[in-house]
């Protein structure tokens, strides 16, 4: 590789998640690179007005074989080519990495996704995929609220804890708990104690006792028609392993014989163990996984899933999926018994859930992304942990840029967080900008409503942003949690408005030595940065044709409305696990020197995602009584109509004083701030 040129990687740190590293050089690839983003000058000069060229690099699967990239002490790019069985060889591939091109990364890495899905008809490409309902909620999981101990109690106490605040969850996730598993004594000769869970094997594909106080026709059922009709819970989810549980389904266990389940002994990519080993490799290493044969596995969910539709479920959040990669051995290999699985699984949901119900997680390996053609939701990296401080800066960074490569193939879904927590606003906001789903894990009765009022409308919806978020153009190619220089510029757009959010992300980071994440500045410093119109890649979308460049910036935190010319740009600074997000809105002309652009609900985080549509009818074309004024002391220009969602304070730019503002045709105060233009009144509730 040429020194240069720069270049963003996302590779997998461990075996279930990816994250990414940025580099100038062939050694800097890590191993188990699933996708490269190359940044270069077409001349060799490197003048400042050459053309900048970006090329993607892709590795694909090619049969029974998946590639990946790793550099060399050469400086070298070397493709790894596995099969994952002994039996499975080769000395040669055909179509093993795709290259594409262009001056626009953005366009660059979609065009290219979408030429490898045309190329190889094993996937289907994000936009072409149904998005579960549960997206648009608010939404409750029970994972940090309860871990494994979820009970049905603890489910009615969590919700009815929300909803006491003002802030009722629409979706519900009853996380991993809630299933029938086999109970194991702990084996003192057996040398792995530490994860020896992970080998628990499903008994069952019903719910477990703790479901069953008052006996098996008041179980699962139940749980959820209490959570449907006492709480309007809209959407109900249930977690389960894509084996069946950590361990897999336990061998002829008595109702799953048919499932022909044999143990299978779990072997590690060489790249995963080169980057980071994972304790549950270490137990089913030991005590083996129950392994459904991929030709009955579509039973098995096809079994397992009507029973929870049967229950009143609607969908599923499929858990540890990296695991079967590793068991390929005896079935053709990695990539084969991948596709088995995930063919079986997204036919089951098909049929047994309606609304596509299903999310993806412990899930980034490319064998199951070139192999999904329906599976619309991915969990974009690694936990939330509440109680790792050296995690929430990761957490951050790591959606961002895992989300450039997944969100091609699927939604991203930023993970839960708890909304009292010493990080929960910098959680918060960068869920509320993510275009994923947005949900908590608090546990009863410890919630930050007023944080969560930032987030949820009064219905229990949420204001959804339209794209993946992702990095800005010069946020690529830096690393704002390692580089004690740079923050991290996320951009999205809403219906008629872009987003940039900026946090500061310094301090923490996986570390390739330890092989963990650690914190490795205790004390990182303020940081400084600016953020412009241009930084929302696609902005001219929702400006329209006419648009000559001017837009106004609503600065949510400052609560600030500034006027922001063409090329001009606004500067910003940041303490560590600090941010501020900047809303983007082009400015309208409506007349000589008068200028329009709804901004939105100004205490929300995606203060513009609450603008669904506005249109301005000039006075002199409206006709019939379209609109009216009883204004004689001044002549209206024109009339300007917006549909908006939820309530509170909204605002509106404008460079003159609105003669009159109607609301629900009910004419309202409002106030008008002539220096900023900013405009402000209240949407009342429903």
């Amino acid at each position: 590789m040429n020194r240069d040129l720069r270049f963003l990687c996302c590779f997998r740190f461990k075996l279930w998640w990816m994250t990414h590293r940025v580099g100038t050089c062939g050694r800097d690839i890590p191993l188990e690179t699933q996708f490269m983003l190359i940044e270069t000058r077409e001349s060799r000069n490197q003048q400042q007005n050459s053309p900048v060229i970006y090329t993607v690099l892709l590795p694909l699967l090619e049969g029974q074989f998946r590639a990946v990239l790793q550099g060399n002490h050469k400086n070298e790019i070397e493709i790894c080519l596995e099969s994952g069985d002994p039996s499975v060889e080769t000395n040669q591939g055909l179509h093993l990495v795709y290259m594409h091109a262009g001056t626009n990364p953005f366009e660059v890495i979609n065009q290219a996704v979408k030429a490898v899905e045309k190329q190889m008809q094993t996937f289907l490409h994000r936009e072409k995929k149904r998005l579960p309902s549960f997206l648009d909620w608010f939404g409750w999981c029970t994972w940090d609220a309860f871990y494994t101990d979820v009970t049905a109690e603890g489910i009615e106490e969590g919700l009815k804890s929300l909803s006491e605040g003002g802030t009722s969850p629409r979706f519900l996730i009853i996380d991993d708990g809630w299933q029938q598993i086999e109970s194991k004594p702990k084996d003192a000769d057996c040398a792995v104690q530490e994860g020896a869970q992970f080998a628990t094997r499903l008994t069952g594909i019903k719910e477990n006792t703790k479901f069953q106080k008052n006996g098996e026709s008041n179980g699962l059922k139940h749980v959820v028609d209490q959570t449907k009709q006492r709480h309007n819970v809209k959407h109900v989810y249930v977690w389960h392993a894509l084996a069946g549980y950590w361990g897999g389904v336990k061998p002829a266990a008595i109702g799953m014989e048919h499932y022909d389940t044999s143990l299978a002994y779990p072997i590690h990519s060489p790249g995963v163990l080169g980057n980071q080993p994972d304790v549950v490799m270490d137990s089913l290493a030991v005590h083996g996984l129950g392994l459904v044969h991929p030709k009955k596995v579509f039973d098995f969910y096809n079994e397992l899933h009507a029973y929870l539709t049967s229950c009143g479920v609607d969908g599923v959040k499929v858990d540890v999926q990296n695991i079967i990669e590793t068991l390929g051995s005896g079935h053709g290999g990695r990539v084969s018994i991948t596709r088995s699985y995930h063919q079986a699984l997204e036919a089951s949901i098909a049929r047994n859930f309606r609304d596509n119900g299903c999310i993806a997680c412990m899930c980034h390996n490319t064998d199951g992304l070139y192999s999904a053609k329906q599976t619309a939701v991915v969990r974009a990296s690694d936990d939330f942990y509440p109680h790792d401080p050296a995690s929430h800066t990761i957490h951050v960074s790591s959606v961002a840029y895992n989300s450039i490569f997944l969100g091609e193939f699927m939604q991203p879904d930023w993970d839960m967080f708890h909304s009292l927590h010493p990080a929960a606003e910098y959680h918060a906001a960068a869920r509320a900008i993510s275009g994923g789903p947005i949900y908590v894990s608090d546990k009863p009765g410890r919630h930050n409503f007023d944080l969560l009022k930032k987030l949820v409308l009064p219905d229990g919806s949420v204001l959804r942003s339209q794209l993946p978020a992702r990095p800005t153009l010069d946020s690529l190619f830096v690393d704002p949690a390692r580089d004690g220089n740079s923050l991290l510029k996320i951009w999205n757009l809403n219906k008629c408005s872009g987003v940039v959010g900026v946090f500061n992300c310094q301090g923490a980071g996986w570390c390739k030595i330890e092989k963990k994440n650690r914190i490795h500045c205790e004390t990182p410093g303020t940081l400084s940065g600016s953020v412009c119109t241009s930084d929302v890649d696609l902005i001219a979308q929702v400006a329209g044709a006419d648009w000559n460049g001017d837009a106004v910036v609503y600065a949510y935190k400052s609560g600030e409305l500034i006027r922001l010319p063409t090329g001009a740009s606004l500067p910003v600074t940041l303490k560590v696990l600090e941010y501020e997000l900047l809303h983007f809105y082009p400015i309208k002309e409506i007349a000589q020197g008068i200028s329009f652009a709804p901004i939105g609900l100004l205490d929300m985080f995606n203060t513009g995602g609450a603008v669904e549509h506005f249109e301005i009818h000039k006075a002199s074309e409206v006709h019939d009584g379209g609109f009216s004024s009883n204004n004689s002391e001044k002549a209206i220009t024109a009339f300007v109509s917006l549909r908006v969602r939820g309530s509170g304070r909204f605002g509106v730019y404008s460079s003159q004083r609105p003669s009159k503002c109607v609301v629900d045709d009910n004419e309202t105060e409002f106030n008008y701030e002539s220096e900023s233009g900013l405009t402000t009144f209240y949407i009342p509730d429903p």
